[in-house]
């Protein structure tokens, strides 16, 4: 089952005196592409997060928050009451005020406020990666979603083509009978004299350079051929990819040897719902 790179997870977690939540989004990208926010005192633990999440998601842009809300009477800052005082000093010296403004101004200065860096409990640390494989879930969940979604568009799209396919062989025999009588009334008009032998292993060579077995043969295949990648259990967008480049392949060689304007329009159709297949494909895992 295919799955999208298209994603959210979200998680939250109450703790006496914080609140932890966990958010994760995810787009296509041809690689893993991770982006985190997280609080600075967590920074040392930044990679051990990457990895969980590299190894539950493995492909996509993916955008990682973290956010620590404190919830209780319990705060890592203090006001730095030294500082304040010799701003409020200096600021007065310059213009006289009130204390309370010289305060409110000061209080937007720098280092008025002290942060006391404390070790990460790990208890804490153990319930952020609780809550972040639980948006991992989440997401995962969110992706197996959208990829049965994009499953059935591309298993419609491909039924069409193969409909598509099945009216070209149709046709096929009608196009070279009408390719080989276009010749035929060309030689006529020119009112010249003729090897009839050498006219007929002429239109015979003529003719095989239109022939489009093998390429009829070929896309027949790769469409098998995708619909079984499909249904495999993993997700491999980058093989359908690669498939979907060769369906194309022998789309258009069938349309530059068409030489029938009947044919040539179901080549027009062909494209088009293979042209919607890879704008799918952009998202699949």
């Amino acid at each position: 089952m295919i799955q999208s790179m298209t994603g959210f997870g979200k998680h939250v977690i109450q703790l006496p005196s914080k609140k932890i939540t966990v958010e994760l989004k995810s787009l296509n990208s041809k690689n893993l592409d991770v982006i985190a926010r997280i609080p600075s005192a967590y920074r040392e633990k930044e990679l051990e997060l990457r990895k969980l999440i590299a190894d539950a998601l493995e492909r996509g842009k993916v955008d990682f928050s973290l956010y620590i809300e404190m919830t209780g009477e319990e705060t890592t800052s203090e006001v730095n009451e030294q500082a304040v005082r010799k701003y409020m000093k200096q600021l007065g010296n310059i213009v006289p005020g009130d204390e309370l403004r010289l305060m409110e101004i000061a209080m937007r200065m720098p280092d008025v406020l002290k942060t006391d860096r404390e070790d990460i409990d790990e208890t804490e640390y153990q319930k952020i990666r609780e809550a972040l494989v639980q948006a991992l879930q989440e997401i995962n969940q969110f992706r197996s979603e959208e990829g049965k979604m994009l499953e059935a568009d591309f298993k419609a799209r491909i039924a069409n083509l193969q409909s598509l396919l099945a009216k070209v062989k149709q046709m096929d025999p009608d196009r070279l009978a009408t390719i080989r009588e276009r010749l035929e009334k060309a030689v006529a008009d020119l009112k010249a004299e003729v090897d009839e032998n050498r006219f007929e292993q002429e239109l015979i060579y003529y003719l095989e350079k239109y022939d489009i077995t093998e390429e009829k043969v070929r896309l027949a295949n790769h469409l098998d051929y995708f619909t079984e990648t499909l249904n495999s259990d993993d997700s491999n967008g980058k093989k359908l990819g690669f498939i979907s480049q060769e369906i194309g392949r022998e789309i258009n060689t069938i349309g530059s040897k068409a030489n029938y304007a009947p044919m040539q329009q179901l080549v027009v159709q062909m494209k088009d719902e293979l042209e919607k297949i890879k704008e799918q494909m952009l998202n699949v895992l």
